[in-house]
C-alpha cells in the first residue's frame, strides 16, 4: 500500500506525489478531494510520477476568492506546477476537474503533454441545464449535501454501493464536510461552464482522450463524441456499464484506458523527438 504525507505549495495548494518518470496531474470533482484517486494512484505510480491535489475550496486547499473563474481554478494548477519545477504535465480531469482541464489546456498550452477528460460535461441540453441549475440552487439554501442521496445514485451501481457502504458513507460525509461557500462558487461553475471557450478548443494540439461510462447520467457517451469533435485528434472511450464515479467503482478498468492512452502519448512524444525507448 502506498502512504502518502500531503505537502502544500506557497499558495496553500495540498497535494501529494509520489512514482518516478513523466508527471501526470489528477483533478477531482466537485464536492470530492484528492483522496478519490487512490486507485489511480496505486495503478499509475509505477510508471508515472502522480500528482493529485485539492481544488480550491475542496480538501485542505484555500477558499476560491468570491467570484473565482474557471482562469482562476486553471491558475492553481499552473501554480502547483511551477512549485513542483515541472515543464510539462500529462492532466486527467474527472467531472469538474475536466472542465478546469480544458481552461488548463487553453490557458497553459506550453505547460501540456496530454490531455484527459473523464466523465465531464459539454453541451448540455435544456433539460440537463435545469436540472444542475435547481440542484445549484438547492446548494445555495441546504449546502454541499442537499443533494448526497441523488448525486451517490447517480454516481454508482446499486450493486456496488450495497457491497461498499463504508465506503459510500465515507464520501457522503465528504461531501457534508465541505465549505458551503467553496462548494458553492465551484458548483456555480461547474453548473454553467459545460461550454467555457468551446471556439477555441480546435487551438488544442496535445494528444486528447475524452472517456466515459456507458450509463453514466450527467455525463453521456454522447457528451463525449460531442467535445472530443471539438479536439483536434481526439480519441473517445466509452466504458461498458459503467457510472459516473468509474475511476472509483472499477479502478483497474479505468487504468487499463489511462495506462493506454498515456503510453501511447508518450511513445508518439519520444518518436516525434527521434527519441529511442
Amino acid at each position: 500500500m502506498i502512504r502518502l504525507t500531503a505537502e502544500r505549495t506557497p499558495a496553500g495548494t495540498s497535494y501529494l506525489a509520489t512514482g518516478q518518470g513523466h508527471p501526470v496531474v489528477l483533478i477531482h470533482g466537485v464536492g470530492l478531494n484528492k483522496e478519490m484517486w487512490g486507485g489511480q494512484i496505486v495503478g499509475l505510480a509505477p510508471h508515472f510520477q502522480v500528482i493529485a491535489y485539492d481544488m480550491l475550496g475542496h480538501g485542505d486547499s484555500p477558499l476560491p476568492e468570491p467570484g473565482t473563474s474557471l482562469e482562476g481554478y486553471a491558475e492553481q494548477l499552473h501554480e502547483l506546477i511551477e512549485h513542483l519545477g515541472l515543464p510539462r504535465v500529462s492532466v486527467i480531469g474527472f467531472s469538474m476537474g475536466g472542465l478546469v482541464a480544458r481552461a488548463f489546456a487553453l490557458h497553459q498550452p506550453q505547460r501540456l503533454d496530454s490531455l484527459v477528460i473523464l466523465n465531464s460535461v459539454f453541451n448540455r441540453s435544456a433539460e440537463q441545464r435545469a436540472g444542475v441549475i435547481e440542484r445549484t440552487r438547492q446548494a445555495a439554501e441546504h449546502g454541499p449535501d442537499a443533494n448526497a442521496e441523488a448525486a451517490l445514485s447517480r454516481w454508482f451501481s446499486h450493486e456496488y454501493q450495497a457491497a461498499n457502504p463504508a465506503q459510500i458513507a465515507a464520501i457522503r460525509q465528504t461531501l457534508a464536510g465541505n465549505d458551503p461557500q467553496g462548494y458553492l462558487t465551484t458548483y456555480e461553475l461547474f453548473a454553467t461552464q459545460d461550454m467555457y471557450r468551446v471556439e477555441d478548443l480546435g487551438s488544442i494540439q496535445a494528444p486528447t482522450l475524452v472517456a466515459t461510462g456507458e450509463l453514466d447520467p450527467g455525463s453521456t457517451p454522447e457528451m463525449a463524441r460531442q467535445l472530443a469533435s471539438h479536439i483536434p485528434g481526439a480519441q473517445v472511450a466509452i466504458l461498458d456499464e459503467q457510472r459516473h464515479m468509474m475511476p472509483v467503482e472499477s479502478p483497474r478498468l479505468v487504468n487499463q484506458v489511462l495506462l493506454h492512452f498515456l503510453q501511447q502519448a508518450q511513445a508518439f512524444k519520444n518518436q516525434s523527438k527521434g527519441i529511442v525507448a
